[in-house]
């Protein structure tokens, strides 16, 4: 069985992580989807705003391509450095709940719960932290994170890899079986060749080298051999990315733009040539049902 250099990567993936250490504990919460670029949002703790730069840099040494949301939390070990109540906000949320009810006359009463959810409720103490150390930690908290996200996206681009392998047979063997129509139908193409310009002559004498231009322009448009030929080199390329692995979306995808077109050129070319151009017709529709099933599957390949 083969093995790839490098491990397929699918772009979406699940990752939690909760981290004590002597400065306190840290939670890390992420999720990937599928993105062009690397798009990356990190929501963090007061405490730990200071270190983004450098967690940022942490994930773009793990992370290439993705929608990737990081939501990071800090609660210090020490009380004197736990967030407080902001009594002064409170007080002024329970004041103007009161206002309101009276001017208007309404009922009810102040919901706590939902007033400690207020922004700035809870405030960040000024007591003194480590920062270095802060971030040492904040960083081997997030590694740890997205080394299991990606164990997480690489389960998922095995699972990709095997389609991938599946669909890549088929198309080698597509194009195997149209070249082998291709040998023995040129007796057809060279015949179709002969009455396309014996109706252009028509009995009239043509300069030998403007003979010579119809009869190529002609042969070019019948004949399949050149779109088959890179259609083999590009199934062998494929294979090859998919073995290799890595970071193969984007050159899976430009690959097979190139692997499409291919096949709608040899489509283009086998009207008029009776049961031996229907069923080129069949096979090259085939290989674009194949290219097609393997763009959707790149789409989520890192």
């Amino acid at each position: 069985m083969r093995t790839s250099g490098k491990p397929l990567r699918s772009m979406t993936g699940f990752a939690r992580v909760r981290k004590t250490t002597p400065r306190g504990e840290f939670t890390v919460n992420m999720k990937s989807l599928n993105h062009r670029g690397l798009d990356l949002h990190i929501h963090l703790a007061v405490a730990l705003e200071p270190c983004e730069a450098r967690l940022r840099e942490v994930v773009k040494r793990h992370v290439s391509r993705g929608y990737l949301q990081v939501t990071m939390g800090f609660t210090p070990t020490r009380a004197e450095d736990l967030p407080s109540l902001n009594m002064a906000l409170l007080d002024a949320y329970v004041a103007a709940f009161q206002a309101a009810k009276q001017k208007h006359g309404l009922s009810g009463e102040p919901d706590l719960n939902f007033a400690l959810r207020v922004p700035g409720m809870f405030a960040e103490t000024a007591g003194e932290h480590d920062d270095a150390l802060i971030t040492a930690d904040a960083e081997e908290a997030l590694t740890e994170a997205l080394q299991l996200l990606n164990a997480f996206r690489e389960r998922e681009g095995r699972d990709l890899a095997v389609v991938l392998r599946e669909r890549t047979a088929s198309l080698g063997a597509i194009a195997a079986e149209l070249e082998r129509i291709r040998t023995k139908a040129m007796p057809a193409f060279q015949a179709r060749l002969e009455e396309r310009l014996a109706e252009l002559l028509k009995g009239a004498a043509l300069e030998p080298q403007r003979l010579a231009q119809e009869a190529a322009l002609l042969a070019d448009r019948s004949d399949i051999g050149e779109e088959v030929a890179r259609l083999k080199i590009h199934t062998g390329q494929l294979d090859a990315l998919i073995e290799e692995g890595g970071e193969a979306g984007k050159k899976l995808d430009f690959l097979l733009q190139e692997m499409n077109r291919e096949a709608n050129t040899i489509l283009s070319k086998t009207s008029g040539v009776g049961d031996t151009g229907l069923r080129v017709t069949e096979l090259a529709l085939a290989a674009k049902a194949d290219i097609e099933k393997i763009r959707e599957q790149s789409l989520n390949l890192e």
